[in-house]
């Protein structure tokens, strides 16, 4: 089973559009949440998700913006603000830990592969980790836990070119990672 992971998008359906093409094709899309800005929502992004079944989590900015006093409303809106903050499930016998920012309650904070509680992403009894928020791309093994950030299809990440956006798949049956560059 191939897995097209997403995060960030941040309310940008034709880089969506893109990473979709570049991921294809895959059996089950993952989006780690950001995908409506703050201060947007974005009927266009929520649509394209929500035409692919996926496992989908909130992000700190569904958060901020579902609890405003200007929450958007409609099916497309109640679709993204029902959906969870952490995903624990089994596909093709893995387990996989879906979060957006870390496994464990941070605040949301920013933790890249340097930082010293990196380590704490070896969730126990997971075979996949999932998270996103950095925008900045990971595959990296702690033990026998693969960890993947895909980085940011909306903003991207800063390089000596300029911001690069980029999105992941991972192959279940051989836990091969690969990101996906869009620019």
């Amino acid at each position: 089973m191939k897995l097209g992971i997403v995060s960030d998008i941040h309310g940008q359906p034709r880089v969506l559009e893109r990473a979709l093409a570049a991921m294809a094709p895959f059996d089950r899309l993952v989006c780690l949440g950001d995908a409506v800005s703050q201060t947007r929502f974005c009927a266009e992004t929520v649509g394209l998700l929500h035409a692919h079944d996926p496992l989908a989590i909130l992000g700190n900015h569904e958060q901020l913006l579902f609890s405003g006093p200007a929450a958007p409303s409609g099916d497309l809106a109640d679709w993204l603000a029902t959906r969870p903050s952490t995903i624990e499930t089994t596909l093709a016998g893995r387990c996989l830990h879906i979060v957006h920012s870390t496994p464990w309650d941070s605040g949301h904070a920013y933790i890249p592969g340097h930082h010293r509680d990196f380590h704490r992403f070896a969730v126990p009894g997971a075979d996949l980790v999932l998270y996103g928020h950095t925008h900045q791309p990971l595959v990296r093994w702690l033990g026998d836990v693969l960890v993947v950030n895909p980085g940011s299809v909306g903003e991207g990440r800063p390089t000596a070119d300029g911001f690069v956006r980029s999105c992941a798949v991972v192959d279940l049956a051989t836990m091969a990672a690969e990101i996906l560059d869009l620019d």
